[in-house]
């Protein structure tokens, strides 16, 4: 069979639907507007009619994306898979792996792109700025659309993704009709499941103990993701999630969740490395109970409970990093994708605050040893020591120097006790004034009651 090419490349305008099929494919979906626009001036579109597109052995670092027509995938003669621009499958780039494993043939005409894959899959940073308590974003979903995968993709914590796991979990995704009023998650419950609200709102709920009533923390709209909290953590669910609408939600089972997002999203650091974003201004919270937070926490950490956290993002700065902070690390996985999710920096504190605990042993023991090795040897009262008798004027200013170093720490350490101090007195007054007018309602109430009796 002769093999013909049936036209040259054609170049792809941004406002095309060849620029709207490119916008859909993975991980193409991804980029952010302006990124899309460059990649755009960039390649064009190739049509052939019953000719190769690459062949076993090829080491080209292009993806191939089909557009339209079929492609028939073959080794040695022999049909693996006929991919057709119709099918789902076409979102992704066929047989992308290094050097090619079999060939790719085209079945009559077919219009496909290729694409460099180190700008597909590392493209350049973009910074998203927050101005006034906005968040300004370089595009904004389109809420009518009714391609929930390029929703899904465009999510901060999918972005961070290879695209080898992003389409390992839409071909894994599972499709469920939840009616109005069906609880999809419930408190209490164990982790099973990872969620995106393909359609329809449901509500966020949280029960402060088994008999009181449920608290609203928040509504989810199309396109949000939610339940990985325990997934992550390994605790129970700490909320509760309810239909409001009928909804359609899309899920992702725990292991799969574990392996090809968690793993790849969260990053640890340790002490040391905390101390250095610390420098850079970055913000700790700590997500333990209150009580724990004040029998003993990191210098100038902020205490926040877990549950809680979403109406503290407003005070975070998505520019600076924010550490993470638990008893032994595992909330504060939860904590860290949460603020993922939200566009911030967020890394986790390796092993929690036992780390730190450690951390303290170890330098409370090397401070031990290096008082015992640096102690003067004993001497009667009133003989002088050798210093004060051979010192030189360098000498005794150089130990000027170290004690007023040592006195500077001092001050700082009692500037920080009094900023933590005029905190509490702050957090004590404001109790105090709710207290204050729960009691007057309370006297209200009382009154009002004696009237009417």
């Amino acid at each position: 069979m002769l093999l013909i090419a049936f036209n040259g490349p054609m170049a792809v305008d941004v406002n095309s639907e060849d620029a709207l099929r490119i916008r859909k494919l993975v991980p193409l979906a991804t980029l952010p507007g302006p990124l899309f626009n460059d990649l755009c001036n960039e390649i064009t579109v190739e049509e052939i009619r019953d000719a190769l597109l690459f062949k076993k052995g090829d080491t080209e670092n292009d993806l191939f994306y089909l557009l339209e027509g079929e492609v028939v995938l073959q080794a040695e003669g022999l049909v693996i898979e006929v991919v057709s621009s119709a099918h789902e499958s076409a979102k992704f780039a066929l047989a992308h792996q290094l050097p090619r494993k079999i060939d790719a043939f085209a079945k009559g005409v077919v219009r496909f792109v290729r694409v460099d894959a180190e700008k597909a899959n590392n493209p350049p940073a973009l910074e998203y700025k927050e101005e006034s308590e906005m968040v300004v974003v370089e595009e904004e979903i389109d809420e009518n659309s009714d391609d929930w995968m390029t929703i899904l993709l465009k999510l901060p914590i999918f972005q961070r993704l290879p695209p080898a796991n992003l389409q390992k979990i839409l071909l894994a995704l599972e499709e469920v009709a939840v009616v109005k009023g069906e609880v999809i998650i419930e408190q209490g419950a164990e982790g099973d499941y990872f969620y995106f609200l393909k359609s329809g709102q449901c509500e966020i709920s949280r029960k402060p103990t088994p008999i009181s009533k449920s608290i609203r923390l928040a509504v989810l709209e199309k396109g949000e993701i939610f339940g990985e909290d325990a997934l992550i953590s390994g605790a129970p669910r700490t909320v509760s999630v309810t239909a409001l609408t009928d909804v359609t939600v899309l899920r992702l089972d725990k292991n799969r969740f574990v392996a090809l997002i968690k793993k790849p999203s969260l990053v640890f650091v340790g002490y040391e490395e905390m101390a250095a974003l610390r420098d850079e201004g970055g913000a700790v919270l700590d997500l333990r109970p209150l009580d724990e937070f004040e029998r003993g926490h990191i210098e100038g950490s902020v205490n926040v409970q877990f549950f809680s956290l979403r109406m503290q993002l407003k005070s975070l700065n998505r520019d600076k990093p924010v550490i993470v902070v638990c008893r032994n690390g595992r909330i504060s996985e939860a904590g860290a994708f949460f603020l993922l999710k939200h566009r911030f920096k967020a890394f986790i504190l390796k092993g929690g605050m036992e780390s730190v605990a450690e951390a303290s042993k170890e330098d409370s023991a090397e401070s031990r040893n290096e008082t015992k090795a640096d102690a003067p040897p004993q001497v009667e009262e009133g003989t002088p020591m050798p210093e004060e008798r051979d010192a030189g004027p360098d000498e005794q200013l150089l130990k000027l120097k170290k004690e007023n170093e040592m006195l500077r720490r001092t001050v700082k350490q009692l500037n920080d006790r009094c900023s933590e101090l005029d905190e509490e007195k702050k957090r004590i007054e404001d109790r105090f004034t709710t207290l204050s007018r729960h009691f007057e309602q309370l006297k209200h109430m009382l009154r009002k009651l004696k009237n009417d009796a």
